[in-house]
């Protein structure tokens, strides 16, 4: 059986090595002194490993069983929502007016890595809850907020998104689901919604379902959805529960992964709902909980690759096949154990290089969310915004890639499920598809952002990485392994960005033909900037004297790995890039 084992002291590095979080001005980071957030982080990594990793294969195997219309959860599944609750796991970042701890963002993160590497399914449930909340947070009424934030904070309640329709995915002004108004201020909703994650399950009393529906007489298309709070129960005035709901769960649907978690379709018929935000402004509403889910998907590519790496390393140093090409490694043995071989150490390192790089960018990418949130700042919101795509699908696709790598390692052994191996393959999927397909997301980033506000925070990213290479061009220990790769990388992705400039107007196909490109040329960069800044840390921790030189070397060996070996495919994604899109486009429909 696999475990998990929490990287608590790599977090601590990121955090406090490399974004140095307790001395930055962001509104509630000088709480995060490093005794603070190791022991926040230790406690979250005992429950990772001990509580939440001996439920995955359960809920893999035993998955999700709907009875008369209520569905049962995996063995040890609602033990496990309860301990989450009783610790505040379930609102570490949010507000303290209605339940929160108010912890920045950045920390909720660290967390949500360890909590969705133990158990992807499971830590759903919070998640989605949360992203709900946020929703409410940022676009309900006063009343809205009061009746039911504090329930959702505390997971009593769970949460929903509900958007897809059989018929509708990405293009969502094509939904058919209706919201008629009432009179009384409600609406009565009626349609289907389909892979509703979490969308009924027995760990809650209640849950608070968002729905995208249009009101009759709108615009048509896009313009024309609405956003709306739609309960199981409905709620009293003094908080109580009151009657069921015109909502139900036709079918759970059985999937490829994440088994431990209830993927529903949800009926509506007439369900009572509340308009969420403005009318016809549904999709901005819902975008505050999708663009947190996005970076929330990107971590689970990250913790699904962390998790299989971690028992692929523990095997290659176990499995004893063949023998070093230049002597015995292990002399004593019928043969030496798989690290020694160097293709194992190219797979292995491919994997920790990308572990390490992707989790940084995460944190990178958490902390100027709460530079935006908590300080107001304009220019970390841009900046994240540009990047959202690329942390939603470079650490997907590359985090499934990984989980493949790892299962590589074990030969036969990783094709067979009492490993694990395949478990996390299979759950890692799943991320590169929902909260919007990668494609898409390639498309966002290509389409949208680049160009947001003029260009200025694509330029904004430039000058972050132009800067840094200046400010360290005289450190010798970073210059050869780090700063010439980087700069080199940067030139490629400068480069690109200039074809779509140059041709993006005149033929859009030759943008969109290389987005898929561009997105992960940009996730390299962002993960060679990373292995830079970290290498730049591990650097001054040796010069200083570190107590632990093995971890700090460790760090700058795995960080050449990337620079030198991962960090060359940006050339190889701007001659895709500009071969435009003839290649792509010239083949007839009907000859494919």
């Amino acid at each position: 059986m696999p475990s998990y084992t929490a990287p608590t002291k790599d977090l601590q590095f990121v955090l406090h090595d490399v974004l140095k979080v307790s001395t930055h001005d962001t509104p509630g980071y000088n709480e995060l002194e490093a005794d603070f957030t190791a022991a926040v982080l230790d406690e979250a990594g005992k429950i990772a490993s001990e509580v939440l990793a001996p439920l995955n294969v359960v809920g893999d195997t035993e998955g999700c069983v709907l009875e008369n219309g209520v569905v049962r959860t995996p063995k040890g599944f609602k033990d496990a929502f309860e301990q989450m609750k009783e610790g505040g796991w379930t609102a570490l970042d949010l507000p303290e007016q209605y339940g929160g701890q108010n912890m920045p963002y950045v920390l909720g993160t660290a967390v949500g890595e360890m909590f969705s590497a133990a158990n992807q399914a499971f830590t759903m449930y919070q998640g989605l809850t949360h992203g709900a909340a946020s929703a409410i947070l940022a676009h309900g009424t006063e009343d809205q907020k009061a009746t039911y934030l504090p329930y959702m904070f505390s997971c009593q309640w769970t949460g929903t998104m509900n958007l897809t329709e059989p018929h509708c995915g990405t293009d969502l002004g094509l939904m058919r689901t209706k919201a008629e108004p009432q009179g009384d201020g409600s609406y009565a909703v009626t349609g289907q919604k389909i892979f509703i994650s979490a969308g009924e399950h027995d760990m809650a009393e209640n849950i608070i379902h968002l729905v995208l529906a249009k009101i009759p007489g709108g615009p048509e298309g896009i313009k024309g959805v609405s956003l709306f709070i739609v309960p199981k129960f409905l709620v009293n005035d003094d908080g109580s529960l009151g009657e069921r709901n015109g909502v139900s769960c036709g079918k759970i649907e059985e999937k490829m992964g994440i088994h431990g978690n209830s993927t529903c379709v949800m009926n509506y018929d007439g369900a009572k709902g509340w308009l969420l935000g403005e009318e016809h402004k549904g999709m901005r509403a819902m975008f505050t909980m999708m663009n947190e889910a996005r970076i929330g998907v990107g971590m689970q590519g990250l913790a699904q690759a962390e998790v299989a790496y971690q028992n692929a390393l523990e095997y290659a140093r176990d499995r004893l096949q063949g023998r070093a090409v230049t002597g015995d490694e292990n002399p004593d043995g019928p043969a030496d154990p798989l690290i020694v071989h160097p293709d194992i150490r190219r797979n292995l390192l491919d994997q920790k290089s990308f572990v390490e790089g992707a989790r940084a960018f995460l944190l990178w990418g958490a902390k100027m969310i709460d530079q935006s949130h908590r300080g107001g700042d304009e220019a970390a919101e841009g900046l994240v915004s540009l990047l959202t795509p690329v942390i939603k699908g470079f650490l997907t696709d590359e985090g499934f890639d990984m989980t493949i790598q790892a299962q590589q390692v074990y030969g036969g052994h990783g094709y067979i499920e009492e490993w694990g191996m395949s478990q996390f393959a299979r759950d890692a999927r799943i991320a590169m598809i929902y909260e919007g397909a990668n494609g898409v997301q390639a498309l966002d980033l290509v389409g949208r952002k680049l160009a947001q506000d003029g260009g200025k925070h694509v330029m904004a990213f430039f000058d972050i990485v132009k800067n840094f290479i200046k400010d360290n061009a005289d450190n010798e220990a970073l210059k050869d392994d780090f700063l010439e790769p980087l700069k080199a990388a940067s030139k490629d992705l400068q480069a690109a960005g200039m074809f779509f400039m140059q041709n993006g107007m005149k033929n859009p196909n030759a943008a969109l033909a290389g987005s898929y490109d561009f997105m992960h040329l940009f996730g390299h960069v962002c993960l060679g900037l990373m292995w830079a800044e970290m290498a730049k840390a591990a650097q001054e921790a040796l010069d200083a004297g570190t107590t632990d030189p093995d971890f700090y070397q460790t760090k700058l060996a795995t960080g050449r790995y990337y620079m030198a070996r991962r960090l060359p495919a940006t050339a190889m994604h701007l001659k895709r890039i500009e071969s435009g899109a003839d290649p792509v486009m010239s083949l007839e429909a009907a000859h494919f």
